[in-house]
């Protein structure tokens, strides 16, 4: 599991749950299963664990617990599985969202800059858009938009365009053909940055990320009990804003709604006073954890 992927701010995280032993608890991101096995450890035997990953891969970390149920599905559909399973209300829900470092690792999937490999980036490899696709059939207009909002790139329309008129003489295949074509709008100095917020808006794009984080937020609210605990992980900004936003708000946009007694009108109250963040040491041991924010909140 270590050679996997290293849970970031996995105490934080379990102190975050505050786990009732007798508890149903959900780990949204499985992965390589560090959460979920520290969460096995908190449980008695009438706990229980359901844990979500759309990526075949995470299969080979299958926990054998009698307690444990693993569900090869993205985290959008939480309610209906949880329902299925028989798991309404939980007491506990946690995500560790963006790219484990297994995904990272492995070339062929073309999540990384560091090697060369088709442009694929789905994180479920049933899914059937891939990053190739983006590339060499999106408008410019479409290009434009998911790299000036996704990544954040200030020169997102002339590198729209680049891309455009590139794979009009030939397809962009591979990462090494995408660096290639893009060489010339890269600021100097800059490079990794730059390269890493052009992926992160094709891998948004790809994996339809913040429309699935958005969906699980609000299912979320649903299914967790009363004084449940919803504990998230995000990486980027764009991750943050929304749970920040969803926990102070229950809405992701404009202001909190009040109730006809002029109370605030969401599901969830900020247990942590803004974003709690790894120590020095943490990130000494393991730079993924430089940029996590994670954010704690409990059901009204």
């Amino acid at each position: 599991m270590s050679e996997y992927h290293v849970p970031v701010m996995l105490k934080e995280c379990i102190d975050g749950l505050n786990i009732d032993p007798d508890g149903t608890y959900v780990d949204v991101t499985f992965g390589g299963g560090g959460h979920s096995r520290e969460i096995l450890k908190h449980l008695g035997p009438k706990g229980r664990l359901i844990a979500f990953d759309q990526d075949a891969d995470a299969q080979r970390n299958i926990i054998d617990d009698e307690r444990f149920v693993f569900v090869d599905q993205n985290f959008r559909y939480l309610k209906n599985f949880c329902r299925l399973h028989g798991a309404i209300p939980v007491n506990g829900i946690l995500a560790d969202l963006g790219v484990s470092s297994h995904q990272f690792d492995e070339a062929d999937r073309g999540f990384s800059i560091r090697f060369d490999a088709e442009l694929d980036m789905r994180m479920n490899q049933l899914g059937e858009l891939t990053a190739k696709d983006v590339i060499n059939n999106y408008s410019v207009a479409d290009l434009h938009r998911i790299f000036g909002i996704y990544g954040e790139i200030q020169n997102a329309k002339s590198l729209a365009e680049t891309i455009a008129t590139a794979r009009l003489n030939m397809p962009i295949v591979t990462i090494a053909d995408l660096k290639n074509v893009i060489s010339n709008r890269i600021p100097k100095g800059k490079e990794n940055k730059y390269l890493a917020q052009v992926f992160q808006a094709l891998r948004i794009e790809v994996n339809q990320e913040l429309e699935a984080l958005k969906d699980f937020l609000m299912q979320s609210a649903e299914v967790l009990g009363v004084g449940g605990r919803l504990v998230v992980m995000s990486y980027h900004s764009l991750e943050d804003r929304l749970v920040k936003n969803f926990i102070a708000k229950g809405k992701f946009s404009g202001e909190v709604e009040k109730d006809l007694y002029g109370n605030d009108n969401k599901p969830l109250d900020a247990v942590s006073r803004g974003a709690i963040t790894a120590s020095a040491d943490e990130i000494t041991n393991n730079n993924r954890a430089r940029s996590a924010k994670l954010r704690i909140a409990v059901k009204k």
